[in-house]
């Protein structure tokens, strides 16, 4: 549990109206839905940035979540760990990259998917 001050904080000037309080941040319960099946991991690697997921940024992936098309997944490929963004499309499976130096990744039929995890956050330090 972390002490501090709750309220919103204006990007632009600061307001001298701003009530703020003492309370208790429970973080666990802010970011997890499910403690048992979630996990953070380290993300390595640039291929996710323009979905805001920096080289060594932590993830918060739960694994009791369904996936969807459109979700930013942990994936293993043919035993291959990744992180990109799981688009399912008639023509099969592709793992989507969030930059354009990097290729999107089309999971061939006779490959070894498995969808490890569903990344519900993303921290990184400022």
């Amino acid at each position: 549990m972390i002490s501090a001050g709750v309220g919103h904080v204006p990007a632009g000037f600061p307001s001298p109206s701003q009530d703020y309080s003492d309370t208790k941040i429970d973080l666990t319960q802010m970011l997890i839905r499910d403690e048992l099946s979630t996990f953070i991991v380290r993300v390595s690697g640039d291929s996710m940035q323009g979905a805001g997921i920096y080289d060594g940024d932590k993830l918060i992936v739960d694994r009791g979540i369904e996936p969807r098309d459109g979700h930013v997944v942990v994936a293993i490929v043919d035993g291959e760990m990744t992180v990109k963004r799981l688009r399912i499309t008639p023509h099969g499976v592709v793992l989507q990259a969030e930059n354009s130096e990097y290729p999107d990744v089309a999971v061939a039929e006779l490959s070894d998917l498995l969808i490890w995890g569903v990344a519900t956050t993303c921290l990184h330090q400022l």
